[in-house]
């Protein structure tokens, strides 16, 4: 099972707020104004930074076990689900077009559920992800204080 949750070190800035560095991702860096903000702007950042990963055809490291002082910060669920569709993809080692064919339909479809930028329906990622024998969970858990 693959949770897309990250943890995320908040440093105190001399200027107030906090920066927000994820130990997974290096390149994902930003900072808040106070705490609130600062992990608002790292959800951001984190969409970010696995929206580029995926643009850029790379590798999606699995989150490390967060430390003590870290927080956990959740990726988008519309992100996490486009993720999961692209690493699924990766494992089984099929093209774009490959599964066109087995979801019946057009290649650019495929590739506009793995556009991080195109909003994809979520049943039809679901059914994309049937088709590679993978099952999408969605949980709801208790928001972090």
């Amino acid at each position: 099972m693959r949770r897309f949750q990250y943890p995320a070190t908040l440093t105190p800035e001399k200027e107030g707020g906090f920066m927000v560095r994820f130990a997974d991702l290096p390149e994902a860096i930003t900072s808040g104004v106070d705490r609130q903000d600062s992990l608002f702007q790292g959800a951001d950042c984190l969409e970010e930074a696995i929206a580029g990963r995926i643009t850029d055809g790379l590798e999606i490291p699995r989150p490390s076990s967060p430390r003590r002082n870290q927080v956990l910060v959740t990726v988008p669920a519309p992100t996490a689900a486009k993720a999961a569709l692209y690493l699924a993809m990766r494992e089984a080692r099929i093209k774009n077009t490959e599964l066109a064919r087995r979801l019946g339909c057009d290649e650019k479809e495929v590739r506009r559920m793995l556009d991080p930028r195109h909003p994809t329906k979520l049943p039809r990622i679901q059914q994309a992800l049937e088709a590679l024998g993978k099952r999408l969970v969605v949980s709801l858990e208790e928001q972090a204080a």
